[in-house]
């Protein structure tokens, strides 16, 4: 319902996308849709335009939310608390938009809870991630879009993460750039459960520095406060940035844009990136110091806890750095972390299990997106050795695949010889009486499936790739 005393006006353009019988919402709530949900494509949602010449009248621009709408669509997502579906959102909004935009503009509407979805971290633990319902992920769209081109000017060209033109690998050349100067100690900075600890009076008054509607200002902050579903209860948040909608990086870019400038400011050579920060000094004394005056700037002017246990000064090549690290040299050449490697090996044993009932193919159609993505990251990488091991761990995991597929002795035997062993060595490996993986290692199966035939089969090789984009690039 919209708030008592404004009056709800619907052009003729809105009107006729509004289904015959319109389901008026009980007082209190947001608007839920009740009728079948079918897709719907952008360009049937028609957006009215809001009053002029104010921020909120700029993120209510027909132009703004429809490339908000595509952006929430185009990046799916799972449902929020209220059980939406992105296929659902253009139906909701086509029926329900005037009755939400006259929310917005009158200052009056209150985000729905998010729902809490707990995710594994790398180092170990969970982190709580906070889905907003898919209505409210289009309205922080179309907020960001706003917001972005006002505070992305203003923040540290060391600054990496969630801004347009920049990415993690700008980031880690900025820091191998570092290490390359003679900055060789690290200050490897670990800010304990940083989006559960935002301060939201601080965020708000960096925000108010460049923000003068009140509507927009009330909006983020409630957005802030929006509670946390889970079990079926809502729990209130007093601090803390619920990570998962759109707007939360860039939230917490302005508030860690304060430590940026106090880095600039002592003269500090460093790199962040979202909240993993890392501080390049010339020795571990002035790396110890620098460790003190930052963590006593986060207590006190961001009312940031620094994790001491995680936080630490060490080399360069010790510390792991966007899942990448590096070598000793003066100019030292990067290498993918041991800890990255180990993840992507367990991520693919998961996609892996159940193959034996599998064709050969749909394994490999299953694996390769993951194979090529990781090498599309890890394409920086110059350690060639650690790429190869993989790769050749990953043809033997088929080669197991493929062993456990033939079964029987007498098939293993058959099929060996098809692929060009003599006949004694073929019955002599299929009798061996051996476990799969150790034959899956073993010279006649290499001798079978070599690395030429995972090639033809089509499946990715990540040394291969990376060494494809580096001549490209």
């Amino acid at each position: 319902m919209p708030p008592i005393g404004v009056k709800v006006s619907l052009n003729t353009e809105m009107q006729k996308f509004l289904p015959e019988k319109t389901v008026t919402p009980s007082p209190g709530q947001n608007p839920r849709m009740t009728a079948d949900s079918a897709q719907v494509s952008a360009a049937s949602v028609t957006w009215t335009n809001a009053e002029p010449n104010t921020l909120m009248a700029r993120v209510l621009t027909p132009a703004n939310l429809k490339r908000a709408y595509q952006r929430v669509v185009s990046n799916k997502g799972a449902p929020g608390a209220d059980g939406m579906t992105v296929d659902e959102l253009a139906d909701y909004v086509k029926q329900y938009w005037p009755i939400l935009k006259t929310r917005l503009l009158a200052g009056e509407y209150h985000p729905q809870g998010v729902r809490a979805v707990d995710i594994p971290k790398p180092k170990g633990g969970t982190r709580q991630l906070g889905i907003p319902c898919v209505v409210d992920r289009l309205i922080q769209q179309a907020l960001l879009q706003q917001l972005t081109p006002i505070f992305d000017p203003l923040f540290s060209d060391y600054s990496y993460g969630f801004r347009p033109g920049r990415s993690a690998h700008q980031a880690i050349e900025a820091a191998r750039g570092h290490v390359a100067a003679g900055h060789r100690w690290c200050v490897e900075l670990d800010l304990e459960k940083f989006f559960d600890r935002v301060n939201h009076d601080v965020l708000m008054a960096y925000i108010e520095r460049q923000i003068e509607d009140k509507r927009v200002l009330t909006l983020i902050r409630r957005y802030l406060e929006a509670g946390t579903m889970s079990g079926g209860l809502v729990s209130r948040r007093q601090e803390g940035t619920p990570q998962g909608g759109p707007l939360s990086p860039l939230l917490s870019n302005i508030l860690l844009n304060e430590l940026d400038r106090e880095l600039e400011r002592r003269g500090h050579r460093f790199v962040r990136y979202a909240d993993d920060a890392n501080i390049y000094v010339r020795s571990r004394r002035a790396g110890e110091r620098v460790m003190a005056g930052v963590e006593r700037f986060l207590s006190q002017r961001l009312k940031l806890t620094l994790n001491r246990e995680k936080s630490r000064v060490a080399r360069p090549w010790v510390c792991d750095y966007l899942g990448y690290g590096m070598s000793l040299h003066r100019q030292p050449r990067l290498r993918v972390a041991t800890m990255s490697l180990g993840r992507l090996r367990d991520r693919l044993r998961d996609l892996q299990r159940g193959a034996r009932g599998r064709k050969l193919s749909d394994v490999i159609e299953q694996l390769n997106p993951v194979l090529r993505g990781w090498a599309g990251y890890f394409r920086l990488s110059q350690s060639k050795g650690s790429l190869e091991n993989l790769d050749g761990w990953v043809r033997r995991k088929l080669r197991c695949v493929v062993w456990r597929h033939w079964k029987l002795p007498s098939t293993r035997a058959r099929n060996l010889m098809r692929a060009g062993l003599n006949e004694a060595r073929a019955c002599h490996s299929a009798f061996n009486g051996r476990g799969p993986w150790w034959n899956s290692g073993a010279s006649h199966m290499n001798r079978a499936l070599p690395k030429k035939q995972w090639d033809a089969l089509g499946l990715v090789s990540i040394l291969d790739t990376i060494n494809r984009l580096s001549r490209i690039a």
